[in-house]
């Protein structure tokens, strides 16, 4: 750190030490998480940190990992907190070995940091538009200035199919929710300024999108909604959504959403602590 261009080198990762940022960049190779592969490289100014952390890691390993302010990050304030921890991408995972080098880093970047508290607005930078992916029930592009949902007949519900095709600009728009695919019933939902079908559920929103198995995944969507989430936010306040909020849903829904959970589980596409975990979430919102 006392030079410019130091480098640490870590599993699926590698930080560049710079006087006022630290440059990552993650590898491409077969076992470097998919999310990872996406984001390339990220410049990650001091200013947008708040600690330093080394913790013992699995198998003999180390983790040095840095802590984002909150509100610093696009990526991370639209994930909220629902990334597992192999897709973190402030984390780099070293040799036990190195544990002294590693700590020496650390020691080094909290010294440096001076910053504290929430920001005031993002100061790493966001994926860069345009973007696209392929939902369960329609296609979501987003070229910078406006977001378009173009609904596929085989999943999306009557609901949407007789809204029709919606496009959104930046402008009329105030946040997004993001609910990893990983989870069940997961979605990305655009907040809109009038508020406007804002409780309903997902499958039935105009402005929402559904993932599910194979539709809408880590290293597509939450990119979409990073890049999303940083051009409304240049415009203005970002509503803040908490991700556990979910609001009652019908018993018929919620029994029905159990059975095609029982489905997956029995063709072996979700595992028995998986099913049990997620029958458990959703008989909770009854």
């Amino acid at each position: 750190m006392s030079r410019m261009g130091d480098v640490l080198a870590g599993f699926h990762a590698t930080w560049e030490f710079e006087s006022d940022s630290v440059l990552i960049r993650y590898e491409r190779g077969i076992r470097t998480p998919k999310l990872l592969q996406v984001l390339g490289e990220r410049r990650i100014p001091l200013r947008a940190l708040a600690d330093v952390t080394l913790t013992p890691g699995r198998r003999g390993t180390v983790v040095l990992r840095a802590e984002p302010r909150p509100g610093a990050d696009p990526l991370m304030e639209a994930a909220a907190g629902q990334l597992k921890e192999a897709c973190d991408p402030y984390r780099l995972v070293l040799p036990a070995e190195r544990e002294t080098l590693a700590e020496y880093y650390a020691d080094e970047l909290r010294a440096r940091l001076t910053e504290e508290g929430p920001a005031e607005r993002h100061l790493v930078a966001a994926p860069e538009p345009p973007r696209q992916f392929k939902a369960y029930d329609g296609k979501a592009s987003f070229d910078g200035t406006s977001v378009f949902f173009r609904w596929f007949w085989t999943g999306a519900s009557s609901a949407k199919w007789k809204a029709g095709d919606q496009t959104f600009a930046v402008t009329d728009l105030i946040g997004v929710e993001w609910r990893s695919p990983e989870v069940f019933e997961g979605h990305l939902r655009l907040l809109r300024r009038d508020g406007a079908a804002s409780s309903a559920q997902a499958d039935q929103d105009p402005a929402a999108v559904v993932f599910g198995l194979g539709y809408g995944p880590v290293h597509e969507s939450l990119p979409f909604a990073a890049a999303v989430l940083a051009a409304v936010r240049e415009r203005g306040p970002v509503a803040a959504v908490p991700v556990a909020a979910v609001s009652r849903r019908d018993p018929a829904d919620i029994a029905e959403r159990i059975r095609h959970l029982g489905e997956l589980h029995q063709a072996g596409l979700v595992t028995d602590e998986e099913f049990s975990a997620k029958k458990a979430e959703l008989l909770a919102e009854l």
